[in-house]
């Protein structure tokens, strides 16, 4: 049974998940075992096809406890909720299908006690395949794109740049941040992408972030990851994905306080528009399909891709569903 130090501030940790039982128990174990101790593990479950009481019954550590949606709502409403019934002074968040090293704690929320104008911590990762087996190429990758590979030590205010354009901060996973600093009622919105807009509602307060540059995260990376499954044919997840990020990139672009990385964010927003077009085409709704590559092409530069996309559009379904590659 862990023992407890109430002299440390109360960090609640949530862990949305759906029908992921044995990466679970592993994201679990990873916390339960931290060598911070004050905390409370929220468990919030988006109605699994098996209920997980029991194995948050096996741990039989009270800081541990189920919350449970009695239907499926959706990531971004899972974790909105899971959040709002929180009460420490710190959050964080860790996928159902990551693992944190045992101090992840205990070397974060140190810079968040230490700076008062600091209201998010974060680290680097490693980049784990289903067996839990580092994967070093992808990791030095994920490290090198989210452009964290020559980033130092220290406080960063504000973060925009580095939050939002740079994606340095892996919010979902290898973060802690104030909860006062993020209005919750908000983060539904964003759907797969709640944790890039849970960045954002942290960093544009204008306040600092605290970069940690020891991996102290496992990012799991496995044929049911969001980011593998929408980047495949499944459909649906094609749709959650360009819908998201129109919400998101519209928010951003619209913002004046992040008036400055417009240009950027008008891209992207054109970039989701297309990845909406493509998943409603690929769903058979051609019609509504077309509105969303029109608005991508009026708002981009050339596009090979959006331009494919639209004369498929145009194409006798027949032929279109043979490039777009779903079943007749």
């Amino acid at each position: 049974m862990a023992v407890v130090d109430e002299r440390e501030p109360l960090v609640s940790v949530v862990i949305p998940t759906y029908n992921r039982q044995a990466y679970l128990k592993e994201a679990i174990s990873s916390v339960v075992q931290q060598t911070y101790k004050n905390i409370e593990i929220i468990v919030s479950d988006d109605f699994s096809s098996e209920n997980p009481q029991a194995l948050i019954d096996s741990f039989n550590d009270p800081r541990l406890r189920l919350r449970r949606n009695e239907t499926n709502l959706g990531v971004g409403l899972n974790t909105t909720y899971a959040f709002a019934e929180s009460k420490g002074k710190y959050v964080a968040s860790l996928n159902d299908d990551d693992r944190w090293q045992k101090d992840f704690l205990e070397q974060l929320i140190p810079h968040l006690e230490a700076n008062p104008d600091v209201v998010l911590a974060f680290c680097d990762y490693y980049v784990i395949d289903s067996d839990g087996e580092i994967n070093q190429k992808t990791t030095g990758e994920h490290t090198q794109r989210e452009k964290r590979e020559n980033l130092e030590a220290g406080i960063y205010k504000p973060f925009h740049k580095l939050g939002l354009i740079d994606k340095a901060v892996f919010s979902a996973s290898a973060a802690v941040m104030r909860k006062n600093s993020v209005q919750w009622d908000k983060l539904y919105e964003a759907g797969v992408f709640w944790d890039y807009y849970m960045t954002y509602l942290v960093c544009r307060s204008g306040q600092g972030a605290y970069y940690h540059p020891e991996k102290l995260a496992f990012y799991r990376v496995h044929e049911q990851s969001e980011n593998v499954i929408s980047g495949s044919k499944n459909v649906q997840a094609k749709i959650r994905k360009g819908k998201a990020g129109i919400f998101c990139s519209k928010t951003f672009s619209e913002d004046p306080v992040l008036q400055e990385f417009k240009p950027h964010f008008e891209q992207e927003l054109a970039h989701a528009n297309t990845t909406l077009g493509i998943g409603l085409l690929r769903a058979g709704q051609v019609a509504e399909a077309r509105p969303y590559l029109l608005n991508a092409i009026a708002k981009q530069k050339f596009s090979l891709r959006t331009l494919a996309a639209l004369t498929l559009s145009y194409t006798p379904q027949t032929i279109a569903r043979q490039f777009l590659g779903v079943a007749k």
